[in-house]
């Protein structure tokens, strides 16, 4: 494993970790976007995320109540190594069946 992946599994183990306990998702997936962003500002492996998360604590919460949520449990992550975070937040019943 390089210095660049394992990085960008530790931050996507932190984001697991962080989301898990704030949130109690029924359903978490997070994705690292960072190689299609190779050479814009920020990139970096690790850098890019998408996550999709489904958890009851968006119950009664706007787009942005549930954005915030997810923003204010990966707060430090979001100051020293997430340049980008897109988020999908929704509650189980929103939740599409696959």
């Amino acid at each position: 494993m390089t210095e660049a992946s394992g990085r960008a599994a530790a931050m996507r183990t932190l984001i697991e970790a962080r989301l898990r306990a704030a949130l109690a998702p029924t359903d978490l997936t997070i994705i690292d976007d960072s190689a299609k962003h190779a050479g814009h500002a920020g990139a970096g492996e690790g850098s890019h995320f998408t996550v999709i998360v489904v958890a009851e604590a968006f119950a009664g919460k706007s787009r942005v109540g549930r954005h915030r949520l997810v923003y204010d449990a990966l707060a430090d992550a979001m100051r020293d190594g997430i340049h980008a975070l897109a988020i999908t937040a929704l509650t189980p019943a929103e939740q599409q069946p696959v």
